[in-house]
């Protein structure tokens, strides 16, 4: 199976997103542009474009990038609710048609500020009843037509999308990855996505729920093909351990004095609070996984970090690999810098 490797692109009102470079017209075209085709310069395949009430829309802003590139994917988080399925179907199949099939979906589960565009939602099992109401409905809309569905939480009637997703070998439509850590959110992931993103957790508890949610896909008659995995992390690359290991302290230290902003979208729900959690079997875990950064204010993929020279990350990348890691979404700060660094030296040694 061959091997996805991403980054991430900062949609943020505020600069300076986990410790980045504060610059004029952060988040410009001008400048999402720049780390969109840097990614494609340097070997990537493009980048999750995170997604919440509060920053710039982000079907908007990948939207943008899919036009002025050529190769770059974006991969566009978005919630239900905020979409309605027959809304979010056309608008992703007409983009990933008039962009040759270059468009990924993270469908996002998580809390947001949901009364200020409308929404609401009851408890966790209305939450993922939801999400996965929300899944099966936008595959059926890519796939069949007259489409005609009455259930708890949507309703269409004889509805066909247009133009149809762009249809790429034995692709029909655009993958679709999800996150969560909780039982409903696995039982989702199991019978519905494509692809299930973990965090930065060790292998232990990667190897783990990688086992969970294959037994769970049996369980569930999953009538799909095989659900794939990913890993989101930041991964800090230098010359040397000796050097990695000395910046990585220095931006803990950064952080917790206050130099790096905490991060607004650190929650305790059940994937971040494993991570969290992590911090009591020791500051680090395997051969380098640093978990003090979640202790200051790191949240989501900014929790845990692999730390080391490129040699040392892609040794630890390919450990999670072999458990069955098939899709890398990596990052660090400053992003452009770092686009290049990592596509250069990291990304040679995982496709070795």
């Amino acid at each position: 199976m061959s091997l996805q490797f991403l980054w991430y692109i900062p949609n943020q009102v505020e600069p300076g997103h986990r410790g980045d470079d504060v610059v004029a017209g952060h988040n410009s075209l001008d400048t999402l542009t720049a780390q969109a085709r840097a990614l494609e310069e340097h070997g990537w395949g493009g980048a999750l474009i995170g997604t919440g009430w509060g920053r710039p829309d982000t079907f908007t802003v990948a939207t943008a990038l899919a036009a002025r590139t050529t190769t770059f994917q974006p991969l566009i988080a978005v919630r239900p609710g905020y979409w309605r399925p027959a809304n979010f179907a056309s608008a992703a199949a007409t983009l990933d048609h008039l962009s040759g099939g270059r468009v990924l979906i993270n469908v996002v589960s998580g809390r947001d500020n949901l009364a200020a565009y409308g929404d609401s939602e009851g408890d966790q099992a209305h939450r993922y009843a939801r999400t996965a109401e929300f899944i099966r409905l936008v595959r059926r809309l890519w796939t069949e037509e007259n489409v005609t569905h009455h259930g708890e939480h949507f309703a269409v009637t004889g509805s066909t999308v247009v133009p149809r997703p762009a249809a790429r070998g034995e692709r029909r439509h655009p993958r679709l990855y999800f996150g969560g850590a909780s039982a409903a959110a696995e039982r989702v992931a199991a019978a519905e996505a494509d692809v299930q993103l973990f965090w930065g957790e060790p292998l232990d508890g990667i190897q783990e729920r990688i086992e969970r949610l294959r037994r769970l896909s049996e369980e569930a008659g999953r009538d799909l093909p095989p659900l794939e995995f990913g890993l989101r992390i930041t991964t800090l690359v230098r010359d040397t351990t000796e050097e990695a290991w000395a910046d990585a302290e220095a931006k803990v230290a950064a952080m917790a004095g206050g130099g790096i902003v905490r991060d607004p979208n650190r929650h305790t729900a059940v994937g971040q609070q494993r991570l969290l959690d992590l911090a009591g079997r020791g500051e680090v875990l395997d051969d380098n996984l640093y978990t003090a950064p979640g202790r200051f204010g790191g949240g989501g993929a900014g929790t845990t970090w692999l730390v080391g020279s490129a040699e040392d990350v892609a040794k630890s990348l390919r450990k999670y690999q072999n458990l069955g890691i098939t899709h890398f979404v990596l990052s660090d700060t400053p992003y452009l810098p770092e686009i290049r660094r990592q596509g250069d030296r990291l990304l040679p040694l995982l496709r070795d």
